[in-house]
């Protein structure tokens, strides 16, 4: 049995199957970081994030929905990331020249807005987005939310939904500090010119799958794994202009 959803009915598939040993993959809820160190190629780091968190509405198990940026380029990230999210087209998905489509349903759409109406009311910056678009539909405009604490519930709390918080860290410490302090552990990006450092964020960060220098790139010939703890981590130098082309959960 295979099953893609929430942690919560993950958890009764796995205690009902424990009475005949069936055999069980799930790939349950994220709340993955996108983890960018300055010194990295932020322009590449910034597309990738934008198609990681507003790819299919952000309706996707591994969006980054956390984009932690050091802090000496933490605004250079929020402003670029702002503008991309500016520039994407809200329409019918099956149109040419759409570029995000509705969330699934009014209910979802309901959620994701009293999402951002917990974050304004936490303290967090809304830098663009953070409404209904149009009266028909489900759309809610690309979100980014600026000055993101780590404790803050849209940082900890899974929206699946076009909704960005970009958090600030300062080392490298601090950094897996945030990365690993959430009860999801699905995937993980990393930017960094450095390759002792990437290597010694991949050896610390808790996600089932690590990206170095892209984000959401997989490979149909292998296997996605789920948020195991470190299991099944992949490390990926795909150029980044690959980013676009995946297909997670949805």
């Amino acid at each position: 049995m295979t099953f893609t959803g929430s942690p919560s009915v993950g958890r009764g598939i796995l205690q009902g199957a424990a009475g005949n040993f069936k055999r069980v993959t799930l790939e349950l809820g994220g709340k993955s970081a996108n983890v960018i160190f300055a010194y990295a190629n932020v322009d590449s780091a910034v597309r990738a994030a934008a198609s990681g968190i507003f790819f299919n509405a952000g309706q996707v198990c591994p969006a980054g929905s956390r984009i932690l940026a050091q802090r000496a380029v933490y605004d250079e990230v929020v402003e670029r990331l702002a503008q991309r999210a500016k520039t994407i087209k809200l329409g019918d998905p099956t149109q040419r020249g759409t570029n995000m489509g509705p969330v699934i349903s009014s209910k979802q759409m309901k959620t994701v807005l009293d999402y951002v109406y917990i974050g304004k009311g936490e303290g967090a910056s809304l830098v663009t987005g953070g409404r209904r678009v149009g009266e028909r539909g489900y759309f809610v405009g690309p979100t980014v939310f600026a000055n993101v604490e780590h404790e803050m519930r849209i940082s900890q709390e899974e929206i699946f939904g076009p909704v960005a918080s970009v958090i600030p860290f300062d080392d490298e410490a601090d950094a897996l500090r945030i990365a690993n302090g959430t009860l999801y552990s699905l995937a993980t990006g990393v930017w960094s010119a450095d390759i002792g450092r990437v290597h010694r964020m991949v050896a610390g960060l808790k996600a089932g799958t690590v990206w170095v220098n892209t984000y959401g790139y997989t490979d149909v010939r292998l296997p996605w794994g789920g948020g195991d703890s470190g299991a099944n981590t992949a490390m990926s130098r795909s150029k980044t202009s690959r980013s676009r082309r995946w297909s997670g959960c949805n």
